[in-house]
């Protein structure tokens, strides 16, 4: 198997590589692509180095799967040129993720919908894969009518910058900004840039993106995205309206039975998810569990990723596992 990573060496990609490893993906040949400031440069992978090459070069290179991570615009460009090679393009950028013709995966919900002929697919974004991973199955149990979402999102989805930008604010050093404004002991209520309608792009991908993995256009979402200072991961209250009254007791087991899922949910022993303990981790923590008595049919629970992780390079590498699995690369 003879794998590309694209965006080999930011912060995802960094990532991924370290993922490919972890889960002995069957690869018998690296290719770690960037740009051309990168180019030339050395990478690791499991004791052994690699040269970095460009773009044109890794689409000669005829990879049986390239995993994206450098972009939306560097997607847009470069994914059909290494389709039209033959190469199955996965994608972590936002680029594919609503085109009608391009499937938005999560393998535990929908890789099933996957064929040889899907050859740029997209991976969905952060703070939707750990909340459509909850969703799906109460949804097939209890018909969720409705949504409304809060995230607390790591600055690790903003990236090495972000990063960068915290430690000098702690350290009392002025330096490059990724912010408009400090991050240290502050919440930035703003995820990428606003739409028209008053909302951030992150809000309206949890929004369109929800209803497109799910299946189901008449779910109802409204989501809040804000920015803290914490590397571990993303959290998200998510309040959940059913169309029918529900169990707690049976809400818990379906979760607790969910592969991908760890259900962290006792307050008599204060366990609940934190950034802290999903920093690292694949799975998807969901807990603080209660009915919501405010409003009939209604749930409140706390859900956490790592961001990087599940969020995006786990994803990614097991929609890449679906696909070798089921022969259809």
């Amino acid at each position: 198997m003879k794998v590309a990573v694209v965006g080999a060496t930011g912060m995802v990609g960094e990532v991924m590589l370290q993922v490919l490893a972890e889960r002995n993906f069957p690869v018998t040949e690296l290719i770690p692509v960037a740009s051309e400031k990168s180019v030339g440069k050395e990478i690791e992978f499991k004791g052994k180095k690699y040269t970095v090459v460009g773009m044109q070069t890794a689409v000669d290179m005829k990879a049986d799967i390239a995993l994206f991570s450098a972009g939306g615009q560097t997607s847009l460009d470069w994914a059909p040129k290494f389709a039209a090679a033959g190469t199955t393009v996965i994608d972590n950028s936002s680029a594919w993720r609503m085109a009608a013709d391009k499937k938005l995966i999560v393998p535990e919900i929908n890789a099933n919908t996957l064929t040889k002929e899907d050859k740029i697919i997209a991976n969905p974004n952060c703070s939707t894969i750990q909340m459509v991973l909850v969703l799906a199955p109460l949804h097939q149990k209890y018909n969720i009518k409705r949504v409304v979402v809060s995230t607390y999102q790591s600055i690790t989805g903003t990236g090495v910058k972000a990063v960068q930008q915290l430690e000098n604010e702690y350290a009392g050093i002025s330096g490059e900004m990724a912010y408009k404004y400090p991050i240290h002991r502050n919440a930035i209520p703003q995820c990428d840039v606003f739409e028209e309608n008053g909302y951030t792009k992150e809000e309206m991908k949890l929004v369109r993106e929800t209803k497109k993995i799910i299946g189901d256009d008449q779910i109802a979402v409204t989501a809040t995205a804000v920015r803290i200072p914490v590397v571990g991961g993303h959290s998200e209250a998510v309040n959940i309206t059913f169309g029918q009254d529900y169990d707690l007791a049976d809400v818990r087991e379906i979760l607790h039975n969910t592969p991908g899922i760890t259900l962290q949910d006792n307050t008599d022993t204060y366990t609940y998810p934190m950034p802290m303990y999903a920093q690292g981790k694949d799975d998807v923590f969901v807990g603080r569990i209660r009915r919501d008595e405010s409003q009939a049919n209604s749930i409140n629970m706390w859900i956490v990723a790592d961001n990087l992780r599940k969020g995006a390079a786990t994803n990614a590498i097991q929609i890449a596992e679906y696909l070798v699995a089921h022969q259809l690369v």
